[in-house]
């Protein structure tokens, strides 16, 4: 599902580069669900941009979903992510003047297009969290629980093989994050799909099958070191 070898990314700082992302190898399987953690600033962000191939490598191979990201443009790396990943944001992205139901079929819009198919599984979907009271309210009228399901909807609407989750539950009670991580779990479980998760909460990781350490994954660092739960 997902192979990377010596892959960097860097950003400019000034009159010098800095290195976001050193990843000497990584490899993820069909099926599995995967915490990335790491200390602030170790690039956990940057590397689930390449993943989802928001951002393309410096260097290296990037193999996802059986595309090289690498060797793609960006028109192509944004037709494979639409049709193939599906991406849970910490800050949401909804647009507040589409209703729930909107706002899941725009992710369909940029995946396998909106039709009768795609808004027949969005309300499935929405109903499947328990919002089919609310396909028609907009975010402004949600909670921050309801707000996170139409994401995970979002998401899952164009029935992708990943989905990759950026700090999903930073911005919720505890009650409220164990819910949604539960429902998003099952939900891709039940689907049979990869999920590989950015993480800063110790507690979120371990409900992972496996655990990987940025720096256990840099270059100068050597192949990852991992935790199973």
């Amino acid at each position: 599902m997902i192979r990377l070898r010596d892959v960097v990314k860097s950003y400019p700082l000034g009159d010098r580069q800095v290195t976001a992302c050193d990843i000497a190898e990584l490899d993820i399987a069909a099926g599995e669900q995967v915490a990335l953690v790491g200390r602030s600033g170790s690039g956990k962000t940057t590397l689930l941009h390449v993943l989802a191939g928001i951002l393309r490598p410096d260097h290296g191979e990037v193999e996802v979903v059986g595309a090289r990201l690498d060797r793609l443009g960006e028109a192509a790396r944004d037709r494979h992510r639409g049709r193939h990943i599906g991406m849970v944001y910490q800050t949401f992205n909804l647009l507040q003047p589409f209703t729930a139901l909107e706002n899941v079929l725009l992710g369909a819009l940029f995946g396998r297009g909106a039709g009768a198919v795609a808004r027949a599984r969005a309300e499935t979907l929405l109903r499947q969290v328990g919002l089919g009271d609310r396909l028609h309210h907009r975010p402004h009228a949600l909670s921050v629980g309801q707000v996170q399901r139409v994401a995970i909807c979002r998401a899952l609407v164009n029935d992708p093989e990943l989905i990759l989750m950026d700090e999903p539950l930073g911005n919720q009670d505890r009650a409220t994050g164990e819910q949604v991580l539960d429902l998003l779990l099952r939900l891709a479980a039940e689907g049979g799909k990869t999920v590989v998760m950015v993480t800063h909460d110790p507690a979120s990781a371990a409900r992972m099958q496996r655990t990987i350490d940025l720096a256990t994954l840099r270059r100068s660092g050597g192949v990852a070191a991992e935790a199973g739960r």
